[in-house]
């Protein structure tokens, strides 16, 4: 196994196919991320008349148990025999399986209430399973196919940039679609199907390229989630790492379970949800090469401080949109949209120099352990963000509703529905400073890598 530190530049560049193939498998993980976060609790909420509180809890369980099966995903994927290789395989079934869940979600029979809630939590669950099995072995995948890290930085570069698509697209297609007909039932159903056709293309597109991707190097994760905790408490910069993303991850789900509250209840209009995510999402192509030059010339741990800064600052102004009209509450999901794009690209950054670092610092290679609970911290603090706007809501007293029946919102929720949209990503972003704060990547002596030997509890 070559060395840390060893140079790679006469490693053959992977054929473009693979590249860009690799990369369609964000218009999944992009789509499966937004999707959900955006629109989910409000379909639960004023379209089948779900309490808020059941409501938070039927969003927030099903991505929670992604934390116990992303483990158990890896490790099945690290030993799988299957023809294929060991990760191809889990994508296809992934891919087979998630689509139609996915649609099932929106399809719920005509019940209201807690069935409802029953209905969408367990499909909701099946379809987070069956996304871990696509997404787990998908993020592992660049780390076995070239060990040149500028090769790696291009096929990321190319995940990055779908990923960016995908969010643009699903957040403004899903809304327009769901509210194109007043919030009905049926819309939301062709929604589903709508969503579900962007998933299918991502899926089967990465699992199709990737049949070309060499396998030059094999990491093996943790086979528990304990294990790979124990992994993770001896490296302090991950720690650190992840902990400020795991912060800001639940700023923007949070962000984003209130945004269609916002755009009914603050603005006035259901259909302001789209130009609303438009100005959220629509500098994320634009601005995220200006991120990635600021890195570049200043560090990226500056782009860092200066992206979440940026987020922390719109956040706050959203809160004056009451007084300030709709224009200050347009303004200031731009400011958080321009660094929204720099918070998809650079913690990843700092992610790869983290990895290399501790590579070099341990001779073992330990991204599969890390990577893996990257996401499962990733995917809970966005489910967590829906379960906490929820809670807001709850709390000051917002009313269920079904699309037939609009019912008038108390003061003290219309206050809540501001404050959990700005206030409260606002100090969850200041938190994750703290952490960043003490970020330290050290450079290290190389050491001979060797695998991480998979140990079980």
């Amino acid at each position: 196994m070559p060395a840390a530190g060893t140079d790679h530049r006469a490693a053959p560049p992977l054929p473009r196919t693979v590249r860009i193939g690799y990369g369609l498998g964000s218009l999944c993980t992009g789509t499966f991320a937004t999707v959900p976060g955006l629109i989910l609790l409000y379909y639960l909420t004023d379209v089948l008349a779900v309490p808020a509180a059941v409501a938070g809890a039927a969003v927030f369980l099903p991505k929670a148990w992604d934390v116990l099966i992303n483990p158990l995903v890896g490790a099945l994927s690290d030993r799988s025999r299957l023809r294929g290789g060991p990760r191809r395989p889990f994508l296809l079934i992934g891919a087979c399986t998630l689509p139609p869940l996915f649609a099932l979600i929106f399809a719920a029979p005509p019940v209201r209430g807690a069935p409802a809630a029953g209905y969408v939590a367990a499909l909701f669950l099946l379809a987070a399973t069956a996304y871990a099995v696509f997404q787990v072995p998908y993020v592992t995948m660049p780390a076995e196919m070239t060990e040149d890290p500028g090769e790696r930085g291009r096929v990321l570069g190319w995940r990055v940039g779908f990923l960016g698509v995908a969010i643009l697209l699903s957040g403004a297609l899903a809304p327009a679609i769901a509210h194109a007909d007043g919030d009905t039932p049926g819309s939301y159903r062709l929604m589903g199907v709508a969503v579900a056709v962007l998933l299918a293309v991502g899926m089967f597109g990465a699992w199709s390229a990737t049949r070309r991707a060499p396998a030059v190097a094999r990491g093996e994760a943790e086979p528990s989630l304990r294990a790979q905790l124990a992994a993770a408490r001896s490296s302090r910069p991950f720690l650190h790492l992840a902990g400020m993303w795991t912060l800001q991850a639940l700023a923007i789900g949070v962000m984003l379970a209130g945004v269609q509250y916002f755009a009914t209840y603050t603005l006035g209009s259901a259909g302001a949800v789209t130009p609303l995510f438009a100005c959220l999402i629509g500098p994320l192509v634009l601005f995220m090469p200006l991120w990635n030059r600021l890195a570049r010339r200043k560090g990226v741990t500056y782009a860092q401080w200066c992206a979440s800064l940026l987020y922390t600052a719109g956040a706050v102004l959203l809160a004056f949109t009451g007084s300030g009209g709709p224009a200050v509450g347009y303004a200031a999901v731009v400011l958080v949209g321009i660094a929204y794009a720099g918070l998809q690209l650079l913690p990843l950054t700092m992610l790869a120099d983290t990895l290399a670092a501790d590579a070099a610092a341990t001779g073992r290679r330990r991204a599969a352990t890390f990577t893996g609970l990257w996401t499962a911290a990733e995917t809970l603090a966005f489910a967590l963000g829906a379960g906490v706007f929820a809670t807001v809501l709850a709390v000051t007293g917002f009313r269920s509703s079904d699309a037939a029946h609009q019912v008038e919102q108390p003061d003290a929720a219309l206050t809540g529905i501001t404050a959990g949209m700005s206030v409260l990503p606002a100090l969850l972003a200041a938190a994750s400073l703290v952490l960043l704060s003490r970020y330290r990547v050290t450079p290290a002596v190389n050491r001979p890598l060797q695998e991480e030997p998979a140990r079980a509890d």
